[in-house]
């Protein structure tokens, strides 16, 4: 466990970067430090490593003072991932990855070995271990990063801002990565960044810094979520903090129908008995059952040609949150969502309505500072 207690960094111009910290972050798990600019998020984290010596109080890892390791040993023992990834642009990949290794004596052949197993764990191909980083996109660079910070095992990964400098699609993708090897590696994660959705989809635990480093609240995602300290911390999150919330529910037990299904080479009779006076449309699948799109029921019925609408995006039964659900209904332009299996084969549709409900019911079962994870869509 790493313990902050009553930290206080102040330059010598009279700055207060970070004034009275007293955190406690859990083993095993990933503990977020959100909040606006000038708030000590980074300070705070090259504090740990000690790239920035506290002005007051103690930093504990596993009830020693930090400041009793040697500094290089300390940082050697923690995974350290920056922003724009920080690569050594005359190093190869594998070379970049086996940095730290290389330090603590490992040999070149093991070193190259832990960077080949480690390019297969955060999803790059090992094709890309002789290039050099000006050759990669910018999400291979972060995860060179990742790799590298992991090289040499440590129980702690400090991360900065790692994935803000990449676009939306990339940002997800390396998340989800993150999340991954989370769940096997199950390192202590302290991660920085501005991002409130990001700060919810990764943190176990999120800390919300004031400007001045001061702490405004401390808590598990749902419970920040459902139960703001104060005005600063509500108007942080921001307005549809409500809407992030459903994050926390699934979608196990959504109700779902498969009535208004056709099959795209289905007969006129076989439309007929599919329609239901809810709505006036069907979704149209492919052969194999995955969903193209909806249509007029009466039209189909007919026999007359039709045009597919698009049916917006599906959510993954099961797997996928009432958040996710709850989109999907509002992007299609019938209001009904697609729930689709593993495979990605339509099992049924949900109205918003029966969402609604849904999420009704899930407000009256979880209490509404439960700190359950739940599924992030």
């Amino acid at each position: 466990m790493i313990v902050i207690d009553a930290v206080t960094k102040r330059y010598p111009d009279g700055t207060t970067a970070v004034d009275r910290l007293t955190l406690e972050i859990p083993d095993r798990s990933i503990t977020v430090l959100v909040g606006p600019s000038g708030c000590g998020k980074t300070t705070t984290l090259r504090m740990i490593n000690r790239m920035v010596d506290p002005s007051g109080g103690r930093i504990l890892l596993d009830g020693h003072d930090i400041r009793e390791r040697p500094v290089n040993a300390l940082r050697r023992s923690m995974g350290y991932v920056i922003q724009h990834a920080g690569l050594f642009p005359h190093r190869t990949v594998i070379e970049n990855i086996a940095t730290v290794p290389r330090l603590l004596g490992w040999d070149r052949s093991r070193a190259r070995a832990r960077g080949l197993e480690l390019m297969e764990r955060v999803g790059l191909d090992t094709a890309l271990a002789k290039r050099y980083p000006y050759q990669l996109s910018g999400g291979q660079q972060q995860r060179v990063g990742v790799a590298r910070a992991l090289a040499a095992d440590p129980p702690v990964l400090l991360m900065d801002e790692p994935f803000s400098a990449v676009d939306p699609i990339v940002r997800k993708g390396l998340q989800d990565e993150l999340l991954r090897i989370q769940a096997d590696l199950g390192k202590t994660v302290v991660f920085v960044t501005h991002d409130i959705d990001e700060a919810i989809k990764l943190g176990d635990m999120v800390a919300v810094l004031r400007e001045g480093g001061r702490l405004a609240q401390y808590a598990p995602p749902a419970e920040l979520l459902s139960a703001p300290a104060d005005e600063f911390v509500e108007d942080f999150l921001g307005a549809d903090r409500g809407i992030r919330h459903l994050s926390f529910f699934g979608t196990e037990g959504l109700e779902l129908t498969a009535e208004p299904i056709v099959a795209e080479d289905a007969t006129t009779e076989q439309v007929r008995a599919h329609t239901i006076p809810q709505t006036p449309y069907v979704l149209v699948t492919d052969t194999e059952g995955r969903p193209r799109g909806w249509t007029h029921a009466a039209d189909r019925a007919a026999g007359l040609p039709t045009e597919l609408l698009p049916y917006g995006h599906a959510f993954t039964y099961g797997q996928d949150s009432l958040r996710a659900a709850l989109d999907s209904a509002v992007l299609s332009p019938t209001g009904w969502a697609v729930a689709v299996d593993a495979e990605g084969r339509a099992i049924g549709v949900a109205a918003q309505e029966t969402i609604a409900a849904a999420i009704r019911g899930a407000h009256a079962t979880v209490g509404p500072r439960d700190s359950v994870r739940g599924v992030l869509a």
